[in-house]
């Protein structure tokens, strides 16, 4: 019999494509050069003897043909996928590969790994690069580590870890000189921020009791890392997620003027397709991950 479908690569990369309305992030997404993908599409016109896509410098469309056809494989492409990635569980029921946001991975989750290791010899665990905006849509990671709120990412398995609990941190020689007596009084002082969640200074004021609080923003930074080094130079004042500045606060080198136990709606989840939720290791990691959370959540 003759076969008349066309390659794997090149379903996927027109799949890819039309999803995401770019050569680039296709590339991106399948870990191929951008070549790759407009040659793999190429290829596939050819088969058909048809345009699928209209190419333009903004984003790419599908012609008539291509939607119908994207239509008539989606589903099909979606079930090979999920297949194929219980088969590789089942080849790997010892083997985890995970994705995290940078700064929770250095700052508080590789610290703890040599205990999970400890408790589970038998599993190895591998990162891939973060990526913000992670779909699954390629057969690895198995999991990902992701900021953000409960119920944002529907269809997945999304277990809250850790993050939820915030505090301001400044210079202690800001703090010497202050002598705040209450968190309004924060408002006086340059408010450094977190590019990607900008209202979590708004959040905290009015949990800390200030609930018409408007705050001016100073300066923002699009990692925790970078933030907590500008508290250090005495910037200004942070809130941050307890978690990332315990060894901060420990060491001294920064201080807390008003610790109080509040909890925002953002925080660190551990995310997975529900298919993958079977997978041996990602149950085993799941439940040791969430035991360390609670571990340091409980204590200060």
């Amino acid at each position: 019999m003759r076969i008349r479908s066309p390659s794997m690569s090149e379903l996927h990369a027109f799949a890819t494509a039309a999803r995401l309305g770019s050569f680039t992030r296709a590339a991106e997404t399948l870990c191929v050069t951008q070549g790759a993908i407009s040659r793999a599409i190429s290829r596939l016109e050819s088969h058909f003897g048809q345009p699928l896509i209209h190419r333009n410098a903004h984003r790419l469309t599908l012609t008539d043909a291509g939607r119908s056809y994207l239509e008539a494989i989606a589903v099909h492409l979606a079930a090979i996928e999920t297949a194929s990635a219980s088969m590789l569980a089942t080849d790997r029921r010892h083997h985890l590969i995970l994705s995290a946001v940078p700064t929770l991975a250095s700052v508080w989750l590789v610290p703890r790994l040599p205990d999970f290791h400890r408790r589970h010899p038998e599993i190895h665990l591998d990162f891939v690069p973060y990526r913000r905006d992670e779909d699954f849509s390629g057969a690895r990671p198995d999991a990902a580590i992701l900021a953000g709120e409960a119920g944002q990412w529907p269809g997945w398995q999304a277990d809250y870890v850790i993050g939820r609990e915030m505090v301001p941190v400044c210079h202690p020689a800001r703090a010497e000189t202050r002598q705040w007596q209450s968190p309004d009084e924060l408002l006086d002082e340059p408010l450094l921020y977190h590019t990607t969640a900008p209202a979590n200074w708004q959040n905290w004021l009015r949990a800390a009791g200030v609930p018409s609080a408007a705050p001016t923003l100073a300066r923002g930074f699009d990692q925790v890392s970078i933030l907590l080094e500008a508290v250090k130079a005495d910037m200004g004042v942070a809130v941050l997620q307890r978690c990332l500045v315990r060894d901060a606060l420990q060491a001294g080198q920064v201080i807390a003027p008003f610790d109080l136990p509040i909890r925002l709606n953002r925080g660190y989840f551990l995310c997975a397709p529900r298919e993958r939720r079977d997978h041996p290791a990602l149950t085993a990691f799941r439940d040791w991950l969430l035991s360390a959370a609670a571990i340091d959540i409980g204590s200060k």
